[in-house]
Parts: C-alpha cells; sequence; structure tokens
C-alpha cells in the first residue's frame, strides 16, 4: 500500500483511507459483520486511515469500529489512525439541530469518542462544521489543548473556507482539511486548494465516488429507502439524476478503453491530483473495498486526464451536493 503525508505536519498515511459512516448511517442498512470484516480487509490491505464522526448514527459508528479495533491482530489496531469528527448536535429522533464548538463541548465529545473507540488518544480531530456562534480560534484553541494533554495527536479542519483556514493556521498547526472532493465536486479548486497548499495542509477528500453517484453502480431506477440521504440530495432527483447519470456514462467508456471500473477510474482521478491528497473511500463491503483499492494500480496519463475532463467537465454536475438548508453550513467563513 502506498503511503501520503497527511499535511506537513502530519503523518504518512495509505494512499487511501476507508470512511466509515456509511456502516451505520444515511445510505440505508448496513451488515455489522460485513462492516466489521470490511474494516479487517482494508486494515489487511494496508490501510491506516479510518474515519468516522461522533454522531454517525449517535455513536454506533464509533462504537462499531472500536469492535472491529478490538477483533484485529496486535499489529494491524497498531497502524490503525483515528479520523473524528465531532460538534454536530442530534435529537432522538435522530433530526440535527447545528453544531457546536465551545471548549467545553469539544473536551466533552472527545470525552466520549475516546470512550466508544477503545483508544487512548484520537490521531486527528476536528469539527465537522463551523459553529458560527464560536469563532474557530477557540474551538481549535480547545483541540491544541487535548494535543497538550496527549488526547489528540492532530488537529483537523472540515467543510471551511480559505480564510477560516487561514485563522485555523494562524492558531494551531492544522494536519488536513477534510472536504468533497470529486470528478463533479471540484470547488475546492478555485481558493481552498491553493490555500491548503500554501500552508502545507493535506486534503482528505470524501465523497470521491459522489455517495455512490459515480460509481458506475447507481442507476436511475433504483429505489432508495427515505432515510437514505440520497433520496434528499439534489443530485439524485429527476432531471439532475438523468443528467449526472449520463456523465456516469461518458466515463464508463473511458474506463472500458483502460480495462477498469468506472469507480476505479474516478479514485484514480482524485489519487492523480496531488500527493497531499488521501481519498476517503466509503466501501462497506468487501467487494466494494476491493474495487477502490484497484484504483491505486491505474496510471492516468496525459490523454486520459484529458479525456475525463472532456466527458466530466468542471461544474457539469446538475444539482447542489446538499439540499438547501444544509449548503448554508459549507464553507462558512467565520
Amino acid at each position: 500500500m502506498q503511503t501520503r503525508p497527511l499535511g506537513t505536519i502530519g503523518p504518512q498515511v495509505s494512499a487511501l483511507g476507508l470512511g466509515c459512516m456509511g456502516m451505520s448511517a444515511l445510505y440505508g442498512e448496513a451488515d455489522r459483520a460485513e462492516s466489521i470484516a470490511t474494516i479487517h480487509a482494508a486494515l489487511e490491505a494496508g490501510v491506516t486511515l479510518l474515519d468516522t464522526g461522533d454522531f454517525y448514527a449517535m455513536g454506533h459508528n464509533e462504537m462499531l469500529i472500536g469492535e472491529a479495533l478490538r477483533a484485529a491482530p496486535a499489529a494491524l489496531r497498531e497502524q490503525a489512525l483515528t479520523s473524528v469528527k465531532f460538534g454536530a448536535l442530534r435529537d432522538p429522533d435522530g433530526g440535527w439541530s447545528g453544531y457546536d464548538g465551545r471548549p467545553a463541548a469539544v473536551r466533552n465529545f472527545a470525552a466520549y469518542s475516546l470512550q466508544r473507540l477503545g483508544v487512548d488518544h484520537i490521531d486527528v480531530y476536528r469539527i465537522a462544521r463551523l459553529d458560527p456562534n464560536v469563532p474557530i480560534e477557540e474551538t481549535v484553541g480547545a483541540i491544541a489543548e487535548l494535543v497538550e494533554k496527549g488526547h489528540v495527536r492532530h488537529i483537523g479542519l472540515s467543510e471551511v473556507g480559505a480564510d477560516t483556514i487561514r485563522r485555523a493556521a494562524a492558531t494551531a498547526p492544522i494536519c488536513d482539511l477534510q472536504i468533497e472532493y470529486s470528478l463533479i465536486s471540484r470547488g475546492i479548486e478555485d481558493e481552498v486548494l491553493p490555500t491548503t497548499r500554501e500552508l502545507g495542509i493535506g486534503i482528505t477528500a470524501y465523497g470521491v465516488l459522489s455517495r455512490g453517484l459515480i460509481s458506475g453502480h447507481f442507476t436511475a431506477d433504483r429505489q432508495l429507502a427515505p432515510t437514505d440521504f440520497r433520496s434528499m440530495s439534489p443530485r439524485f432527483q429527476g432531471e439532475n439524476l438523468q443528467h449526472n447519470l449520463s456523465l456516469v456514462e461518458a466515463l464508463r467508456k473511458i474506463a472500458e478503453q483502460k480495462g477498469v471500473s468506472v469507480a476505479q477510474i474516478a479514485i484514480a482521478w482524485v489519487l492523480s491530483r496531488g500527493e497531499d491528497i488521501v481519498p476517503l473511500v466509503g466501501a462497506r463491503t468487501r467487494e466494494r473495498l476491493t474495487e477502490a483499492l484497484g484504483a491505486l494500480d491505474v496510471t492516468l496519463d496525459d490523454a486520459d486526464l484529458a479525456a475525463i475532463e472532456q466527458a466530466v467537465p468542471a461544474d457539469a454536475a446538475a444539482g447542489d451536493r446538499y439540499p438547501a438548508a444544509q449548503m448554508s453550513h459549507l464553507g462558512t467563513d467565520r
């Protein structure tokens, strides 16, 4: 397994990370035994970065990872690096009610995450979205105190704009920024990516297959459960979906010419964007994990990249990444 630096001050991590959210929430039912087997298979393949959030199914995802780590061989358990997002406020009915970035809340969230994961430290800790009522300096400063005490190793950011990145980096060393980046979600290229590169901050790219939309496996007639995030996502609705799937078919022709899958070429494209970018793959099964790992063997030359750009130009996607209410929480500069 190849490795990449997670920012100039961060650790070396596997070239692909495993995003575990879908094993607990938002994308329909998942099989617990298969989820744990997939985490074990990822560790055995050399994947070191496991990403979660304390609010994924209200702690379920952290407990799942904790169970998987306890059952893994010691050598594999020791190589695992945990990346945790915090701050989202939930209610017993599964609703969302904002974000809490107050220093006292940061310490509280961390205490529960350490217990659920069954670890003595979190490798990368970040607030999932900015709390509009708390300056980023206060939130990052609280994480820095956890670093000093040994509860956290590195400070990360998530879904913030260039100004916030600079303010956070002026407060404490920032390891990486987690943000959506894929062939059809390229907004970071204008300001965010140049800023992180100037400051030596890595990118952990989630949504590299746009929640399965550009995986090559999603079809227009697929029935989604009401609890599936995609049933509310603008990119999966009506004419938007039809347009976006036409982009996938254009990409499929290029993938077939190279003898690889659509998912593999989409992941390989993200990998090609720079050594400072670590794609997170949201595989929920060993089959999908194996497919994703195959992207590491895909080499894209200049002709391939030009063909991909022609098939899926920047800003070609129809529909926003999130419903309007959630879009307001993205990239907020405070």
